[in-house]
């Protein structure tokens, strides 16, 4: 059986870990909102999600998070009336990337208070760490 101190600065690192893969797709995301096609009709940035999954680790005994995949969003493009535009199909319109601001930026809070909260686990855990070794050098 590992150390219970070891063990939360692990589950909390692989916490670290899945959220900042998840903060880098969604600032992708938010990045390449307005991104259109180069061609008439080709489609526009497809926006992308994280999916998160479980991973034993059986030498410590611990469940810890992991980023299973980076997919696509299978929602449909928005579509915008623009004659001018290099992507504009032959009636004018405009294929625009299926992401939503408002969206990518609550799921970036959401990641970012997560990711707050796994560094406040690892801090905490140091500490204790740290404390229980001055108290063993001290005795």
């Amino acid at each position: 059986m590992s150390d219970p101190l070891q063990s939360s600065l692990k589950i909390a690192g692989a916490g670290l870990e899945a959220q900042s893969v998840r903060l880098r797709v969604i600032s992708e995301n938010i990045a390449n909102s307005q991104s259109t096609g180069t061609t008439p009709g080709a489609d526009p940035y497809t926006r992308k999600t994280v999916t998160f999954d479980n991973e034993m680790d059986r030498a410590a005994g611990l469940s810890l998070v992991r980023v299973k995949s980076i997919g696509f969003d299978p929602s449909p493009f928005k579509t915008e009336l623009d004659p001018s535009s290099p992507a504009a199909d032959e009636g004018g319109i405009v294929k625009m990337p299926n992401v939503d601001i408002l969206t990518e930026l609550a799921d970036m809070r959401e990641a970012n208070r997560t990711y707050e909260a796994n560094l406040q686990v690892a801090k905490q855990s140091a500490d204790l760490l740290s404390m229980t070794t001055s108290l063993l050098k001290d005795a």
